[in-house]
């Protein structure tokens, strides 16, 4: 007869990492902005180099590619982590993806989509799904994408890019 006992652990460990991964939901925020800069201007700012000339702080590290699908960079910011994987960049649509890893806290992904504006200009959308892979990760989630905390990033966003593409 088999020794069930050999194999106990690691399925109890598989289970518990499966509940406590699984027993988080997504949650999304979106928000946008519109920028007076033809799309051609605007796509580049949310690119991993791109957004160095409007982020206080950002330094990405280019670990692989050059910003086409499947390019990896890493971030840290407060002492995290946060590894980020191109899943789509399509500049001429207006589109830029992202997966990304917090390491102990969350992952997700981040969707930005420009579009030509008939007013003139470029109409800008920002989307963040993310799911806490932790306790600490939970308390990130809910403060990240509270709609007053959100709101003010993407208004933040705003002034910020705004400020660049006035340059």
């Amino acid at each position: 007869m088999p020794d069930l006992r050999r194999g106990f652990l690691p399925l109890a460990v598989a289970t518990l990492w499966s509940n406590l991964a699984m027993s988080a939901i997504p949650q999304t925020q979106v928000r946008g902005f519109h920028l007076d800069a033809p799309l051609t201007r605007v796509i580049p700012l949310f690119t991993a180099e791109g957004e160095r000339s409007w982020a206080e702080g950002w330094a990405p590290e280019i670990l692989s590619g050059a910003g086409e699908r499947g390019s990896v960079f890493r971030t840290v910011h407060g002492g995290k982590t946060t590894t980020w994987i191109v899943t789509d960049y399509r500049p001429a649509e207006g589109r830029a993806s992202y997966a990304r890893l917090a390491e102990g806290s969350n992952m997700g992904l981040v969707d930005v989509i420009c579009t030509a504006s008939a007013k003139g200009g470029t109409d800008v959308s920002v989307r963040y799904t993310l799911t806490a892979v932790s306790a600490e990760g939970q308390q990130f989630v809910a403060g990240f994408l509270d709609p007053k905390h959100y709101q003010a990033m993407i208004e933040e966003w705003h002034s910020a890019t705004a400020a660049v593409i006035g340059k």
